[in-house]
């Protein structure tokens, strides 16, 4: 089956997933974690990439960007990939990949699900019961975003901006988000849509994608065209 081509619609946020092949671990100790981070930062701001929020998992890593260019997400990964893998290769003496096959990403609809994907990405450590509150794990964007912890790496995207007229205002709002437990419906059609690589939002947004990139953005309705009777000879 040939592949699905690559998203990109600029400005327009993208969630994505890259996990350890045969979902064995990418981190181990802090050194790795924080080499990681810095070179996202590093490639992000050569490529012209946003990143709004972030998590990484012992075997994977949860990111919202946005890309500048159609090139952005790819040559940023591209990098990442060739600095930690040589770092992780050598450190554990271990050769060959490091990652499982390529990234999964899905083009998301700012306005209904930009802030419900944040909260998504920096509560994987509960659902994986790490922690009892995303601002115990220290290796997502969560106390950047909703405590004001210094973050070179992170940049707030214009819906996160309109949660206050100030950073203490918008971090309180922010927190308040995490009162409320996530919706079923939201995480099972964010997982869905990261995993199929289809376009996360309503009818209406994936006909604008579809438009915009001339691609197909949902699956094609399933089942069997109707049958058609044929008339009896004499009726």
């Amino acid at each position: 089956m040939a592949r699905l081509a690559r998203y990109f619609v600029e400005g327009q946020p993208q969630h994505i997933i890259q996990r350890g092949n045969n979902r064995e671990p990418i981190f181990a100790v802090e050194r790795d974690y924080l080499f990681y981070l810095e070179c996202l930062q590093e490639a992000a701001e050569r490529q012209g990439l946003a990143v709004h929020s972030y998590v990484l998992m012992t075997n994977h890593v949860h990111l919202l960007v946005t890309p500048q260019t159609s090139q952005s997400i790819g040559k940023t990964l591209q990098s990442i990939g060739r600095r930690y893998v040589q770092h992780f290769n050598h450190r554990y003496q271990r050769t060959g990949t490091l990652w499982e096959g390529r990234y999964k990403a899905t083009l998301i609809d700012s306005e209904r699900y930009l802030l419900t994907c944040m909260r998504y990405i920096e509560l994987n450590p509960l659902r994986a019961n790490m922690v009892d509150h995303p601002n115990e794990y220290p290796w997502s964007s969560y106390r950047a975003n909703a405590e004001g912890e210094e973050s070179g790496l992170l940049e707030g995207h214009e819906l996160y901006g309109r949660l206050g007229r100030n950073s203490k205002l918008r971090q309180a709002t922010y927190r308040e988000l995490f009162k409320a437990s996530l919706e079923k419906v939201d995480v099972d059609a964010i997982r869905e849509a990261t995993n199929t690589g289809w376009a996360l939002g309503d009818g209406l947004f994936r006909d604008k994608i579809e438009r915009l990139t001339g691609r197909q953005s949902a699956p094609k309705a399933r089942g069997r065209p109707a049958k058609v009777k044929l008339a009896k000879k004499g009726s």
